[in-house]
């Protein structure tokens, strides 16, 4: 690995306020051997120093009020859904998507039946009063990251990408946003494939030069994702990211309230990771760097958690590869169980309430150990 190519990507890793720093440490490591003994320890003070630049620097993220633009709004139209495709829903229905897989094998368990869930709510067990098994349509959200060292949407990754997005139902929909800097609605939802085919093929280079702004991007998803996608729907969040952590950026809502937007929008959020040795290293630098950042209190957000809390997963493999993966991606939002309930709890009192989805033990038994990827929490709703 050539040290000038180390510190460039930890230039465009790290926020721009500590880029500075990280130039003038990047000039005095260029003589060093990339063998030499002490370049590990120098390498790591290099960004501890620009971490501390940053961590000291003023934090100005606060949150918002979640808004939508007149042409997010606009654009939500073209190709969208027809007035008589709207539904309502009971505001009280919690839905939860359910993906069950066998531990060993990871496979799919498909033929599972209502009576065969144990569904819980802080601990007390609620009565599963729908269920259903890929009878509801898709809402899914393409978030492209454009910001950082590295593209993580070559061609490759775009190829894949079309290629899933045409095996998907005629009933489901898709949209696309970019984000770096700032977060841009490409293509509202819609059905039409080659609208988001020719969506895919402009989406606006790569800016090495720009942030991986994840708080950003998370709460106009959340908050364009709920307005905008399907009542009745599924609702899923699909990052394209070599970067699955990143600080605040200053100018936005915090990651908190980025992560409580998604778990309010009902989304499951996924992620497709192009995986290279360049795209380890990055990462790799920006989950250490959040680490040591909570020493300063630094504020970023994890795709991971928000993976991990709306019951999603995160799938990485060579560009390559992606075909594959996109499609096992498709496949098991396509295999999830569709559950939802009228909660015991009757306060409207907007508090986060945790749930818990498994599979009984009698269900289990012939199938040996199960994994259920579903939803931790909600957001309850307030009068």
């Amino acid at each position: 690995m050539k040290h000038p190519t180390f510190l460039k990507q930890v230039c465009s890793s790290l926020p721009r306020q500590a880029k500075v720093v990280a130039v003038r440490i990047h000039r005095k490591l260029r003589a060093a051997r990339p063998r030499s003994p002490g370049i590990v320890g120098a390498m790591s003070l290099a960004l501890f120093t620009v971490l501390v630049a940053y961590v000291l620097s003023p934090v100005s993220s606060q949150t918002r009020p979640r808004t939508i633009s007149e042409d997010a709004r606009q654009d939500a139209g073209r190709g969208a859904r027809s007035p008589n495709d709207v539904v309502k829903v009971d505001v009280d229905l919690v839905t939860i998507d359910a993906l069950v897989l066998q531990k060993d094998t990871a496979r799919i368990v498909g033929d599972l039946k209502k009576d065969d869930f144990i569904l819980s709510e802080d601990g007390t067990r609620q009565t599963i009063t729908h269920f259903s098994q890929d009878s509801l349509p898709l809402s899914v959200l393409l978030l492209v990251d454009r910001g950082g060292c590295l593209d993580p949407f070559g061609t490759q990754v775009r190829t894949a990408a079309l290629d899933a997005i045409a095996h998907l139902k005629a009933t489901d929909e898709v949209a696309l946003m970019t984000y770096h800097n700032n977060v841009e609605l490409l293509q509202g939802f819609t059905r039409d494939r080659a609208a988001i085919a020719d969506a895919l093929n402009n989406v606006p280079p790569h800016d090495e030069q720009a942030e991986h702004c994840l708080n950003k991007a998370f709460a106009d998803a959340a908050d364009y994702i709920q307005k905008a996608g399907n009542p009745i729907g599924r609702r899923v969040i699909v990052a394209i990211t070599g970067v699955t952590r990143n600080f605040d950026c200053p100018d936005g809502p915090s990651g908190n309230f980025a992560a409580r937007a998604v778990y309010e929008s009902g989304a499951v959020v996924c992620g497709i990771i192009p995986k290279t040795a360049d795209q380890a290293l990055e990462n790799g630098i920006m989950i250490w760097a959040t680490r040591m950042g909570r020493l300063g209190h630094a504020p970023y957000l994890d795709l991971q958690t928000l993976a991990n809390e709306t019951g999603g997963e995160l799938l990485q493999d060579k560009p390559e590869n992606l075909d594959v993966t996109f499609q096992t991606l498709m496949n098991h939002l396509r295999s999830r169980y569709s559950l939802a309930f009228v909660s015991s709890n009757k306060k409207r009192d907007g508090t986060t309430r945790k749930l818990k989805v498994d599979v009984s033990p009698t269900a289990q038994k012939p199938m040996g150990k199960l994994i259920v990827k579903a939803r931790r929490s909600y957001v309850a709703p307030r009068s």
